[in-house]
């Protein structure tokens, strides 16, 4: 998977980022570290937004690069605790395990105060964290942290897991058990017959339609040997134990 790849919710990735050599502005404070950034450049055409070149990141109670709300995936090398202001330091993501939550395509490209602009956001979270949304809007573990594949950052990313590869959102399949689904994402199924989902499909799937008009041969055939060992709570047991979250809100 390149740094532009194509994403789809429920992928469990490796991420990173080669740690760079850059500044500390601004010093330390007791919840961020502010760096010169090394990837962006300031889009100094922007009449709406400005940047100054500096990122600041948060720090965790243990003196890790971290944030509450949305867990920093950027490491400072040395730690915080070790730095101020003018010292030299890396920036970079250690090898990571992250799921994703959300991905969302911007044309026109995302206006922002810096370059190259985000064609792209992906937002993931990490190993042990689960997504939740309440009615009130609020989240819990946190809402993810949005990168932007293909802005600049030499992100690379390593597909550890994809449930339910063969199949595209909008798909229409027959289980094992003569039920009609609609899959919208790995766990977003929904049964034509209205009776609650409850394991979810059983496998083997048939394809029916993709796109709404009548599936290919290959892609029928593709569907079923994907399908032909295991079944569905196996693979949110595989998911669960790679990510150590909850696979549904």
């Amino acid at each position: 998977m390149t740094d532009e790849g194509d994403f789809r919710v429920g992928d469990v990735l490796s991420v990173a980022c080669p740690f760079t050599v850059t500044t500390v502005e601004q010093g330390i404070t007791w919840d961020h570290v502010s760096v010169r950034w090394p990837w962006w450049e300031i889009d100094s055409s922007n009449e709406f937004a400005h940047w100054n070149g500096i990122v600041a990141l948060g720090v965790g109670s243990d003196g890790s690069v971290e944030s509450e709300a949305e867990p920093e995936l950027f490491r400072a090398d040395p730690p915080p605790e070790q730095l101020k202001a003018g010292d030299v330091c890396r920036v970079g993501v250690p090898p990571t395990v992250v799921h994703v939550t959300v991905v969302d395509h911007h044309d026109p490209p995302l206006e922002t105060a810096w370059l190259p602009r985000p064609t792209q956001t992906v937002t993931v979270l990490r190993r042990g964290l689960s997504y939740r949304e309440f009615p009130d809007g609020s989240h819990l573990d946190g809402s993810g942290y949005t990168i932007h594949p293909g802005d600049g950052i030499p992100f690379t990313f390593e597909l550890l897991m994809r449930p339910y590869a063969s199949l595209q959102v909008g798909d229409e399949v027959a289980d094992i058990a003569g039920r009609a689904w609609r899959f919208d994402g790995p766990w977003d199924w929904t049964a034509f017959d209205e009776e609650p989902a409850g394991e979810g499909p059983a496998w083997p799937l048939v394809l029916l339609t993709r796109a709404g008009t009548p599936c290919s041969v290959e892609d029928a055939e593709a569907v079923a040997a994907s399908t032909a060992r295991g079944s569905h709570q196996e693979t949110v047991r595989d998911w669960m134990a790679l990510t150590e979250a909850s696979p549904t809100p």
